[in-house]
């Protein structure tokens, strides 16, 4: 692994940006540190020039002019680093200072002057200048060079602390980068054995509960995902060859004995006409397929709309109502009092109902019930509910008879193609909606289904 691959890293760069972070914390803690120690050896200097300018200002004159030359007070010889008595004309008497500081005023306070004492090199004092008695001006006046070491000392000592700190975060930068890049090669190369067809293979997630392992994660469950939608898909091909082929069988069988036997128009007509039944039924299939997708990509949802579901429901049952009365079978709406809305596609809730209503018809014998009721339940969703006195579903069979092409025993022997349910659960899923299965009344044979749909209540409801 090249150490260019190492540095461009998130992880390495992140590093570099907590080194960042350090120096400019560091810089800002030496400025603040520098700033009040300043400020505090400022205050300091003026108190001690002020005590000291108080203290000699109550000497004689006489005493005052040999105590200033000769340094005779401790402050003098410890604390003051220069000191000078001059005349009210500001000509020189006594002490260090040959001649007056440029700039400097007689008002009690205290000033940063440059001053050069002797003809030696300049240097910052805070100076103080007082009038004192015999009408002479006495100037004390202190340097800073004990600020300037403490700035040298802070400054060296943060350079000592901070290039190892520095070094250091480096070092782990390039460690944690390195092992960054080891466990992405090791998800590269599961990435490349997915692409290379293997699709039982999964990153390599293990239990450290980081970004990189929560992405894993993610990405393993979009494959199981993933795969199980592929299953499904080869599921519904075999499915779809296995309901095509018979239908085919059928008309190329028919063909073949119309095409070898001498047959009468009428006979010819009769083979042509089960022929196109059986392609029909083959159509259907297909176009029932079509459907689903379509639905399922969500073509339909700008077509939404705010619709009653109580109108589509008594709609339907004014459909269906001449085919029960055939089958003689009776077809009941429970409708309810006011409107129940729906925000959804008008055709495609009308396509769910006339699914379910045909479905409980199929496997209801004569004489039985099957029973519609449309309501607005606790909560403020709209409910559909569709009851019949058939056959009923095993509760294992309930999440499968959703699938596509699914029959279960019980219904081999009735006409369909088993995508009945599948259609309306894309349109449910479309629309947000909820299906439960479950028995409609208790009774050992015949139990019934009851299919249930609960909507999202809408945003609004205005009829």
């Amino acid at each position: 692994m090249q150490l260019g691959e190492v540095l461009r890293t998130a992880t390495f760069r992140l590093t570099l940006a907590v080194v960042v972070a350090m120096i400019g914390t560091a810089a800002l803690q030496f400025s603040v540190g520098y700033s009040q120690t300043k400020a505090f050896e400022f205050r300091r200097t003026d108190a001690l020039l002020h005590r000291e300018a108080a203290l000699l200002a109550q000497e004689a004159p006489q005493d005052l002019a040999h105590k200033v030359s000769e340094r005779a007070t401790d402050d003098l010889r410890v604390v003051i680093n220069q000191a000078a008595l001059f005349d009210s004309a500001h000509h020189y008497v006594a002490g260090d200072l040959r001649a007056w500081p440029e700039g400097l005023a007689v008002d009690g306070r205290v000033h940063e002057l440059t001053v050069r004492p002797n003809e030696d090199e300049p240097y910052v004092l805070r100076v103080l200048a007082v009038p004192v008695a015999g009408g002479r001006v006495l100037v004390l006046g202190r340097g800073l060079h004990m600020l300037a070491e403490w700035r040298l000392m802070m400054r060296h000592s943060l350079l000592v602390s901070i290039v190892p700190t520095v070094l250091f975060a480096l070092l782990c930068g390039i460690i944690l980068s390195h092992r960054a890049l080891g466990r992405v090669g090791r998800m590269h190369e599961a990435i490349d054995r997915i692409m290379d067809g293997d699709l039982h293979e999964r990153l390599p997630a293990g239990r450290q509960r980081d970004e990189m392992q929560r992405l894993a994660g993610s990405v393993n469950r979009m494959l199981d995902r993933l795969e199980h939608l592929m299953g499904e898909i080869r599921d519904v091909g075999n499915d779809i060859a296995h309901d095509l082929r018979t239908p085919l069988a059928r008309v190329r069988a028919r063909l073949d004995r119309a095409q070898a036997g001498t047959l009468s128009a009428d006979d010819l007509r009769t083979v042509i006409a089960r022929a196109i039944d059986d392609l029909d039924q083959c159509f259907s299939v297909i176009t029932a397929l079509l459907r689903i997708g379509e639905i399922e990509n969500a073509r339909r949802r700008v077509g939404f709309s705010l619709v009653d579901l109580n109108e589509i429901a008594a709609d339907i049952v004014d459909l269906y109502e001449p085919i029960a009365e055939t089958r003689q079978i009776r077809l009941e709406l429970l409708a309810a009092s006011g409107p129940v809305p729906v925000h959804g596609d008008r055709d495609l809730l009308i396509e769910v109902l006339a699914n379910l209503i045909d479905n409980a018809l199929k496997f209801t014998d004569e004489g039985g019930d099957v029973t519609l009721a449309a309501f607005t339940d606790s909560q403020g969703s709209a409910r559909l509910e569709i009851a019949d006195t058939g056959i009923g579903i095993m509760p294992q069979e309930r999440q499968a008879v959703m699938n596509r092409f699914y029959r279960s025993d019980k219904s081999r022997h009735v006409p369909g193609s088993g995508l009945g349910l599948s259609l309306v659960s894309a349109i449910l899923r479309l629309h947000n909606a909820q299906l439960t299965i479950s028995n409609a009344r208790q009774h050992e044979e015949r139990p019934g289904a009851l299919f249930g749909v609960t909507f999202p209540p809408p945003a609004q409801a205005v009829f």
